[in-house]
């Protein structure tokens, strides 16, 4: 990671050693038979992240910008607070951990993930987006059982229904998640984004630190399917969250050979069990201000369109500063993108408008 923003230089980390892990974190050994689709699943990866597809992911991770420069800051605790989210990257890279990231809304918390995505050509961001009904199993793998027994009953007669079911592919009916994507066998690390993991169960923590603890999981119908078959070189395609992308499944198991860098945000709604927080690195992502607000208007606007309207620009940030109570960049950058010659607004009242986009987060406080 760079120590002036995490994006500055875009590094290849193909033409460089990345880390090796602590050795009580190594996980499976690539073998020769792996080896050759593991390559090609890579190129097909990396070809997908620069895509029209991953475009708004990209971009996303593009702009991203945290800052350390102490003299381009307003005060040192600042300074220190973006010290900390590169030295919990880092440290996660190396000790393959990992990363619980908590902040305001609007600080960075899952644009962190895209960063790192972009700067180390790891690929599109693996996004899981939590809700109060998530569970482990959807991030690992989902199962169509109904179009597999959809598909034997259009291919043979009633009566030779349980024959056309076991000879059918069944990994045509078996999507991994994104986190069951991201422990696939790989050349390297995938990014994982877990997005408000405080959203879920009261489960779902404790069931990840299986996992994130022996980086493998089964797919009990690709078990049984290998018991069925009796075959020690059982395998089964089977699709992943990269779209038409496929992984070859070796008898039912996925088994990780390079830990993912896994990004958890949490706005902080909740506390997590000590068993998983002592599994995690956790920092809080800095609220920017001064210089940091105007480079990530320049990030989203450009140099050139920034300097224009600069003047206008500077107002406004410090207009924003100025308000009390919880806000975010993004209610600056819509104000920007309204009231600087973007869009012609000559029949509402432009301080009303400020005031109207410049409304705290935090309901109890307009009451």
């Amino acid at each position: 990671m760079q120590d002036t923003n995490i994006c500055e230089g875009k590094n290849d980390l193909l033409n460089r050693n990345f880390p090796a892990p602590p050795p009580w974190r190594k996980f499976h050994k690539i073998n020769k038979e792996e080896q050759k689709e593991i390559n090609q699943r890579w190129d097909d990866i990396q070809e997908l992240a620069e895509s029209e597809e991953n475009t708004r992911g990209r971009k996303r991770g593009q702009n991203y910008r945290i800052y350390v420069d102490q003299a381009s800051l307003d005060g040192e605790e600042i300074t220190d607070a973006a010290r900390e989210v590169l030295n919990a990257v880092n440290a996660a890279l190396y000790l393959r951990r990992p990363v619980l990231v908590t902040g305001n809304p609007g600080s960075g918390k899952t644009s962190l993930a895209y960063a790192i995505a972009y700067e180390l050509n790891l690929g599109p961001v693996l996004a899981w987006s939590i809700t109060a009904r998530s569970t482990l199993q959807d991030g690992l793998y989902r199962y169509d059982a109904i179009g597999r027994l959809q598909d034997a009953e259009k291919n043979g007669r009633l009566q030779d229904l349980e024959k056309n079911h076991r000879e059918q592919s069944i990994g045509n009916y078996i999507t991994l998640g994104a986190l069951g994507t991201a422990f696939l066998p790989s050349k390297f690390p995938r990014v994982l984004l877990i997005d408000e993991i405080d959203k879920s169960d009261i489960n779902l923590p404790n069931d990840l630190l299986h996992i994130f603890e022996e980086g493998a999981f089964k797919i009990p119908e690709l078990v049984r399917r290998v018991k069925d078959t009796e075959k020690e070189t059982n395998t089964e395609k089977v699709f992943t969250s990269d779209g038409e992308i496929k992984a070859t499944i070796r008898r039912g198991k996925v088994l990780c050979a390079e830990f993912p860098i896994v990004v958890m945000t949490s706005n902080g709604e909740r506390e997590f069990p000590p068993a998983f927080l002592r599994r995690c690195l956790r920092v809080r992502m800095p609220d920017p201000q001064g210089e940091a607000l105007k480079s990530i208007v320049k990030a989203h606007f450009g140099e050139e369109e920034f300097k224009k309207t600069e003047v206008e620009i500077s107002k406004l940030i410090e207009y924003f500063e100025e308000k009390e109570g919880e806000r975010s960049p993004d209610q600056l950058l819509n104000a920007i993108h309204l009231l600087t010659n973007h869009i012609s607004l000559e029949a509402l009242d432009k301080n009303g408008l400020k005031d109207l986009l410049f409304k705290s987060l935090s309901i109890s406080e307009e009451l």
